[in-house]
């Protein structure tokens, strides 16, 4: 990568990593349901320039209807999902159970697609997986706060599905967009989404409005969480894509954790153990393997 290129990668990674405290501190007075209708709402005004690029509206005008649902999958649901998890369990591990998308994704493509993954690729499922296990056993009696209680244990425990669904949603999404917009423009798929997620929130958003007044706190949160966080970093994120591959923007998952880590830690005082680093490491090494992105020679030669 060039300098330029890393400092874009460093920045999305710092930007996505700073979703999850402004979803707790938005969702906090918002509620989840509004936090995630605002943000895909606003993201979606932001990103409507786009559409002035003759080859973006065409696009969207041929592909409309599945590129709204990718944004009910890809957005809607769950950021939904994120913003309730984090009112019950520390951000950073929310942000360490979103770093499980990419194992998802594989798993979603091996039995969707028929995409088979090799030997390397089935370690890193399996890796992944039992990082996953060993952070939800670690942490099921832990609330948001870093207190333990019984009914801590019972919400952290649904706030970690949560974050699974949501990273289910992601890998359902990932491999209907290879299905179904293949050799669409990103960007058209990017704010096509907002709008599909934007309109499916619209009620449920407007029915869970809040009754009491919202503090500007809440508000700048939520604004950065689409302006930041979601129209700026997809812009990034695409950019990346086109200039660095794939392969390489993916590598954006293993930073995102350690931001979250240190946002939570300096303006929540969230705890950051050494378990959820050591189930983070463990997460981590099995997202390379199950990505592609290391392969182990000995189990590729062995596998079908």
């Amino acid at each position: 990568m060039t300098p330029l290129l890393l400092l874009e990668f460093v920045a999305l990674a710092a930007l996505w990593g700073a979703s999850f405290l402004f979803m707790r501190l938005g969702a906090a007075e918002f509620g989840p349901v509004p936090t995630a209708g605002l943000r895909v709402g606003i993201a979606a005004l932001c990103l409507l320039p786009m559409f002035l690029k003759a080859a973006v509206w065409a696009d969207f005008r041929a592909r409309w209807r599945p590129i709204l649902l990718v944004g009910l999958l890809n957005s809607g649901l769950p950021f939904l999902l994120f913003s309730f998890a984090v009112l019950h369990i520390p951000t950073g591990v929310s942000a360490i159970l979103n770093a499980t998308v990419p194992l998802t994704g594989a798993l979603v493509a091996w039995l969707w697609l028929k995409d088979r993954p090799g030997g390397s690729r089935i370690l890193g499922l399996v890796i992944g997986f039992v990082g996953v296990t060993l952070l939800v056993l670690g942490k099921s009696g832990v609330d948001a706060r870093g207190a333990t209680s019984a009914q801590g244990s019972v919400m952290s425990l649904v706030a970690m599905g949560a974050c699974l669904l949501a990273t289910l949603c992601y890998g359902i999404a990932a491999s209907f967009t290879k299905r179904y917009l293949s050799g669409v423009d990103p960007l058209a798929s990017a704010s096509g989404s907002q709008i599909g997620a934007a309109l499916a929130l619209a009620l449920p958003m407007a029915w869970l409005w809040p009754s009491q007044p919202v503090s500007a706190g809440a508000w700048t949160a939520v604004v950065a969480l689409a302006v930041l966080c979601t129209s700026i970093a997809y812009i990034l994120y695409f950019h990346l894509i086109e200039r660095a591959g794939p392969a390489k923007a993916l590598t954006v998952t293993f930073l995102i954790p350690v931001f979250a880590l240190v946002y939570g830690a300096v303006f929540l005082g969230e705890m950051v153990s050494a378990w959820m680093v050591g189930c983070g490491l463990v997460i981590v090494c099995g997202t390379a393997l199950s990505t592609g992105l290391v392969k182990v020679r000995a189990l590729e030669r062995q596998a079908p």
